[in-house]
């Protein structure tokens, strides 16, 4: 037997509880009987997806362990964390809309008096091991037993830096509801969480808690927590509509022409929630560079004047080999060049998407390593300089559907050497 399957061998034999465990009898035969299973696998938008890294081993250990660029995957400085407070989240938002980033795709979305948390990890590490891999840049902007009530917990699928058993565990003791993609929930009945609590969904099912419509819509990724990647757990993005507003967020995907599908049935939205961070020429088809990702929110939107882009997925976890403030001024110069509004909160600041301005400023200059050219001109952070005020992006609306005679109604921070969910 080769080392790699001794390691292999033993860690099997450990099984963590964080592995979770694979779907067996109903829910392994809902999942079988998906449109979407085939194979013996789930299968992707737009055809296969690589979900390894390309090219030589080599090759990738060459970029991976470059001296001189790894000290750019890590901030500089601290982080500047919002420690979000009770006063932040105690008060309805005016609008009926607020969110709260709290790092990586963790978001607080309250909406028309409901309370949804997308993807929330407060662990250390994404990892199995409470002693290995990516840990967290910076802390979390408040303790999870201070967030109070949520009604629904949102997972997009069942990758370590979005499916956190922890916190998961955490919040097993509450009386909040899960939507989780389709043979997901077998890892959250092996920690804690009770069937009746459970909300599954195949892409382009539905369901209702309270108020909201949860739609679980495509995404182009891939799954696993344990050694074998079985396929047999789906990923998703979700659409999370109230009686006022829309959301959307991506969990994680490659660029696909399923964004404006989805845009056309659900949207547009009140605000996108897009991964933007991650992304290497290793593995291009799982996940989204910033221009592909304001591609995918104006797709979403049917163009740049409808709800901001919240870009989410970056600055928390150092998982791939690009500077880690590269998401953030991608981000900042796509919407730069299509005209459209984005949000730049720092973790932990809540905004309301549909007030009268958002957090623009790019707060990660003063920590990150400045490029060789030095950082672009301040003006170009400016809200006059990224897009439309709320009130304009509205109004261009109305006379849109107008128009049209009718409207829809504390760590190193190396990343670890395989791409991150």
């Amino acid at each position: 037997m080769s080392v790699f399957g001794s390691l292999s061998s033993g860690l099997s034999g450990l099984q963590p509880e964080a592995f979770g465990v694979d779907p067996s009898g109903e829910r392994l035969a809902r999942i079988r009987r998906s449109p979407h299973f085939k194979d013996g696998v789930f299968q992707n938008p737009g055809g296969e997806a690589r979900t390894r890294p390309s090219g030589s081993t080599l090759e990738f250990a060459k970029v991976f362990f470059d001296k001189e660029e790894r000290p750019r995957r890590a901030p500089k400085g601290t982080i500047p964390v919002h420690p979000t407070t009770l006063a932040d989240i105690a008060k309805p938002p005016v609008t009926g809309l607020r969110l709260t980033w709290m790092g990586h795709s963790s978001v607080l979305a309250e909406i028309d008096g409901h309370r949804v948390l997308f993807d929330p990890v407060w662990g250390e590490r994404c990892s199995p091991f409470p002693f290995a891999g990516p840990k967290r840049l910076h802390p979390v902007p408040l303790p999870l037993a201070a967030l109070g009530p949520v009604d629904v917990v949102v997972i997009s699928h069942d990758h370590y830096d979005h499916l956190d058993m922890p916190t998961i565990k955490a919040l097993a003791d509450t009386d909040t509801l899960f939507a989780v993609p389709l043979g997901v929930g077998a890892h959250l009945e092996h920690w804690g969480v009770s069937a009746d609590r459970l909300r599954e969904l195949d892409w382009h099912e539905a369901t209702k808690v309270g108020g909201l419509t949860l739609t679980a819509t495509p995404a182009r990724h891939f799954c696993g927590r344990g050694l074998r990647n079985t396929q047999h757990t789906l990923w998703a993005s979700w659409v999370v509509a109230g009686d006022e507003h829309r959301v959307y967020h991506s969990g994680d995907t490659g660029y696909f022409d399923g964004f404006k599908e989805i845009g056309a049935e659900h949207g547009p939205f009140d605000a996108t929630m897009i991964q933007i961070g991650a992304y290497s020429d290793f593995w291009p088809d799982i996940h989204m560079t910033p221009q592909q990702g304001m591609r995918a929110h104006l797709d979403l939107q049917g163009g740049p004047s409808a709800g901001p882009m919240l870009p989410i997925h970056w600055a928390t976890f150092n998982l791939a080999t690009h500077a880690w403030a590269e998401p953030g001024e991608g981000t900042l110069a796509a919407a730069r060049t299509e005209g459209t509004r984005i949000a730049l909160p720092r973790p932990g600041e809540p905004f309301e998407p549909t007030g009268e301005s958002v957090p623009v400023e790019p707060w990660w200059r003063g920590v990150a390593a400045a490029p060789s050219g030095g950082w672009p001109a301040a003006e170009l952070a400016t809200e006059a300089a990224i897009g439309m005020t709320s009130g304009a992006a509205a109004r261009a609306q109305e006379d849109a559907a107008g128009s049209e005679g009718e409207g829809k109604t504390e760590g190193s921070g190396e990343p670890e050497a395989v791409p991150a969910g």
